[in-house]
């Protein structure tokens, strides 16, 4: 049994949160990106192509298909992306004027087919869903979230009701969640109208247990004015954060290698790594210092070099307490050169840590409660990996929630030092500091899974089996089996058999622990989000509901409406053959 871990922030007990039920998409269509690089990659020459010709909207259809063709040219991918450029394209073109309309002059429209058909209790009138509040879907949180904000909120299929809110002119702005059929119906009256739309698309190509891309939309329903961060491009901002892991860079920043430990050193802090942490630093000070778009100080490089030297420095001691050859397709430090020399690497870096912090000039009571903040961070990572160690001298079965909350302790404090050092920094510390503790523990959990979530298959990063380290896998699967099955996976944990990682991955599939904790993954995510709405400034809100999005960016759009397709098969055989040319 694992002892209660102390808190970097107090937080109440951790509980799993309630799972939406995850739906089974169809392979993605043809006309849309396969992947989140290729999106990302689209959206953002979309938002360069209006930066640079600034398109005036609203635009009619067969313009808007013109500028979509063009930027499929620039971008040399599929015309079959053409629709979807056009929507990330119309997007855009409004984003800044439905930043301007306050949110009681806002609609958002929501598709009824978003709701677990078989099992809602949900009844309807003239104007669509009477949600029952009952936590089956996300149209709960989506709606309570946005009523609270002051939109009024349509859960139905939307053409005629919304056009005749369009027209008394009580809706000067509209979100809507829709597949291309409604969007395709609606978009005429929109630009009639001239309002303010914007559309995410739906994530699968049905008309029932349909999902989205819940941070796209929780993204749209905040978007106001007040965030000044709403412009910043977080592509952009991480790749400068990468951009300060270089020697020239590192040279400036904490000063030149003065031994060849500290050669050593720089080498391992430059490796491979997504630097998520340092990034965090950065987007919280950009939000809270009231000028998004200043060069970044020296200074505030310090600050976040010292928080990748905290996370390197834990690698370091933890690749040798797991006793693990490889990192980032490289030969780990204990087995390049010694555990002694990399114990003494890592200690370095954890001093080099705090020494760039010392030399930040911040305010010298924000300094020392840096200097606490990251103590106290520190102390909490080693208890949470302390509790794993302790487990693998006693090797016992643990449960979901056990695992869960060595998850929090392992990976949330070093969310929560890199969050709360840049608010620190921007002098904002004191109005956000619990928000920050408790949007980082879910975050920390939800990182953790997706990384479990990562080691399956024959591609995967690492193996959690043969390494055998708790796993929420193996804990769901363990909880799930029964009989011999049951037997198998209590003696993994107890690490009484060689763990055969085909054959366990072949049971996490058949218990559905897969499932279980995609549903859990985004709990958390969706967890970490709603911890924002408690937050009153509205540029740290903004940029830090964007930045879920930016880590886990890896849903796939997977395709249209049925009902569409086959709508547009029939259009198809009742048009004329066309004439042949003479």
């Amino acid at each position: 049994m694992i002892e209660p871990l102390p808190r970097l922030t107090p937080a109440p007990t951790f509980r799993l949160p309630k799972l939406v039920p995850l739906q089974k998409w169809r392979p993605a269509a043809a006309n849309i990106p396969q992947t989140p690089a290729e999106r990302q990659r689209i959206l953002r020459a979309a938002r360069n192509y209006v930066a640079e010709f600034n398109p005036v909207p609203p635009l009619p259809i067969a313009d808007l298909q013109t500028h979509a063709d063009r930027l499929v040219a620039q971008l040399h991918c599929s015309p079959e992306f053409r629709d979807y450029v056009g929507v990330l394209l119309n997007n855009e073109l409004w984003r800044e004027q439905l930043a301007g309309v306050p949110f009681e002059r806002r609609l958002l429209l929501l598709p009824k087919c978003l709701r677990v058909e078989a099992k809602c209790p949900a009844t309807f009138d003239e104007f669509g869903l009477l949600c029952k509040h009952c936590g089956l879907c996300s149209i709960q949180d989506l709606s309570v979230e946005a009523e609270r904000l002051g939109y009024a909120v349509l859960v139905a299929e939307g053409s005629a009701v919304v056009m005749s809110l369009i027209q008394t002119g009580k809706i000067e702005a509209v979100v809507g969640v829709s597949c291309l059929s409604v969007l395709e119906r609606a978009f005429p009256y929109m630009e009639a109208a001239a309002v303010p739309g914007v559309a995410i698309p739906l994530l699968q190509d049905d008309c029932a247990d349909t999902n989205v891309d819940l941070e796209w939309v929780w993204e749209y329903i905040h978007l106001t004015a007040a965030d000044r961060t709403r412009r910043l491009d977080l592509g952009s901002l991480r790749e400068e954060v990468e951009s300060w892991f270089t020697p020239a860079a590192l040279d400036e920043i904490a000063g030149p290698a003065r031994s060849e430990t500290e050669v050593l050193a720089r080498e391992w802090l430059m490796r491979a790594g997504k630097r998520w942490r340092p990034f965090l630093t950065v987007a919280t000070y950009r939000a809270l210092s009231g000028s998004p778009d200043a060069e970044l100080p020296l200074d505030l490089r310090k600050v976040a070099v010292a928080v990748e030297c905290f996370h390197k420095a834990s690698l370091v001691h933890d690749d040798i307490e797991d006793n693990d050859a490889e990192r980032y397709g490289e030969q780990t430090l204990h087995e390049a050169h010694g555990v002694p020399l990399a114990l003494n690497v890592g200690d370095l870096l954890i001093g080099e840590g705090y020494r760039l912090l010392a030399a930040c000039d911040a305010d010298p009571t924000a300094r020392v409660e840096m200097f606490r903040v990251a103590a106290e961070g520190q102390r909490e990572l080693c208890c949470g990996q302390g509790a794993e160690l302790l487990w693998t001298r006693q090797p016992d079965v643990l449960t979901p929630l056990q695992v869960v909350d060595i998850f929090r302790s392992k990976t949330a404090p070093a969310f929560e030092v890199a969050l709360r050092l840049g608010a620190l920094y921007a002098g904002k510390h004191d109005e956000c500091a619990d928000v920050l503790g408790a949007y980082s523990r879910a975050l920390g959990i939800a990182y953790q899974i997706r990384d479990d979530l990562s080691d399956l298959g024959a591609d995967g990063e690492s193996d959690d089996i043969a390494g055998m380290r708790p796993s929420l896998l193996l804990a769901i699967a363990r909880d799930r089996a029964k009989g011999e099955n049951r037997e198998l996976l209590d003696r993994l944990w107890r690490r009484q058999v060689r763990p055969d990682s085909a054959k366990v991955e072949a049971l996490y599939r058949e218990l559905k622990a897969d499932q279980r904790c995609e549903h859990l993954l985004e709990s958390y995510k969706e967890a970490a989000v709603r911890e924002l709405a408690k937050l009153d400034h509205a540029s740290l809100k903004g940029l830090l509901r964007r930045v879920v999005g930016k880590i886990f960016n890896d849903l796939e759009i997977k395709g249209w409406c049925r009902e569409q397709e086959q709508e547009n098969a029939a259009r198809r055989l009742a048009e004329p053959p066309p004439v042949a040319a003479a």
